[in-house]
């Protein structure tokens, strides 16, 4: 447990910092609950130079929840073109139309109601909740995860952080009571520009002074990556991706048959498994990214953007 004194300095330094390095972002110059949200949604596993390309163009078109709980799916899934990680596209639009539905066209204020919506998580209620509606709640991220675990545990790698569940308790206790919209955003720049993963930059750290890491700490490489589904050397979710890219190269609306897809992954001497592509394309179908239109067998079958 920190000592209060220990605490407050460590607030204090990090704010300062904050004050002259806080990188300049849009969605940090808006209450506007959605405009946070989509910024939030965007964010997850997608760099932030990238947002800032998509953001504006994104909100041109979807300007507010009613916009977009009244577009057709199709023309989401379309705008998210380059973002990657399809599904939250879909997601976002299930969320805008349950809202559109069930609260008025207006994000609800509660936590529970927050968490209950499509795509949305505990990082992501208590991010809204923080930024758009004023309310004194910790978020902890990647960034803010890997800044606590080697801010208040002795950290003996780079690569080391502390469990999901300790690193909300740490931010909870943290939090200071007024200043706790920026203090949030203060732990995320910090993780992203200092605090970094491969190599931190411990002599430009405000709080190099109070961290349990700063001299202990070495790289030992990077974190094993948990295996996932792969064909031929390559994640599923990439060929998922390669598949939605294509659909939308045809404006999506045009039903493309399962072999030309076998030709735009592996060329035209590409030998699939059969199996495997009428899996990988059920996948998308039940995500609610594709439509699949039966034929007999898989060549007559034919896809399209849901």
């Amino acid at each position: 447990m920190l000592r209060n004194d220990k605490r407050l300095r460590i607030q204090r330094a990090i704010l300062s910092w904050y004050r002259k390095h806080g990188r300049q972002l849009p969605w940090r110059k808006t209450k506007d609950p959605y405009r946070i949200l989509v910024s939030e949604v965007m964010l997850q596993q997608t760099q932030v130079n990238r947002v800032l390309e998509k953001y504006p163009e994104f909100l041109r078109r979807f300007p507010s929840i009613g916009v977009l709980a009244k577009a057709p799916k199709r023309d989401v899934v379309m705008a998210w073109s380059g973002m990657g990680y399809n599904n939250r596209a879909v997601r976002l639009h299930a969320l805008a139309q349950q809202v559109a539905r069930h609260h008025q066209g207006s994000l609800p204020q509660s936590c529970e109601t927050l968490l209950a919506l499509p795509g949305i998580g505990k990082y992501t209620a208590h991010a809204v909740l923080s930024s758009a509606f004023g309310r004194r709640r910790a978020v902890v991220d990647t960034n803010v995860r890997r800044v606590l675990s080697r801010l208040l545990w002795e950290m003996p790698s780079t690569s080391g952080r502390m469990d999901e569940r300790s690193a909300w308790s740490a931010a909870e206790t943290l939090l200071p009571k007024r200043s706790f919209y920026k203090w949030n955003q203060a732990l995320m720049d910090l993780g992203a520009t200092l605090c970094t993963a491969r190599a931190p930059r411990c002599s430009a750290c405000p709080a190099v002074k109070y961290c349990a890491s700063a001299t202990s700490m070495k790289d030992r490489g990077r974190r094993k990556r948990r295996t996932e589904p792969a064909f031929r050397g390559v994640p599923n979710r990439i060929y998922r991706g390669r598949i939605v890219e294509m659909l939308r190269r045809s404006n999506g609306r045009k039903h493309m048959s399962v072999t030309r897809i076998e030709t735009g992954l592996f060329g035209r001497n590409g030998r699939p498994s059969k199996l495997w592509l009428a899996e990988l394309l059920r996948s998308l179908e039940k995500d609610g990214l594709v439509a699949l239109r039966l034929g007999t067998g898989m060549k007559r079958t034919t896809v399209s953007l849901a």
